[in-house]
């Protein structure tokens, strides 16, 4: 399993259209027979300002790379630089422990 942590600030656009477009890209994800399961993604937002932290997660290589050819994730990562002023940072993370 691989982990990454997108990293921006929000500075252009409505919240509430970012928003749903997070929303749709999730399902779009969960809706496409190759990636479900195997594409895990959760979007935090700090609640005192417009920093945002996106977690992803894929099984696999070939999980990543099926992602990373649909139209959809190309649309969303576009608008994901649109929304942040075109500063984004992208890092893989290690799991160090959790909960159960």
């Amino acid at each position: 399993m691989k982990h990454f942590m997108i990293r921006y600030e929000f500075k252009n656009g409505t919240t509430e259209a970012w928003h749903q477009e997070i929303g749709r890209f999730i399902k779009a994800i969960d809706g496409d027979p190759e990636l479900k399961g195997r594409i895990g993604y959760r979007v935090l937002k700090n609640r005192d300002d417009g920093n945002y932290f996106h977690l992803a997660s894929v099984t696999d290589e070939a999980a990543q790379k099926a992602l990373q050819s649909r139209d959809f994730f190309k649309a969303y990562q576009e608008m994901t630089r649109k929304v942040a002023g075109g500063e984004v940072t992208v890092a893989p993370i290690e799991w160090i422990g959790q909960t159960a």
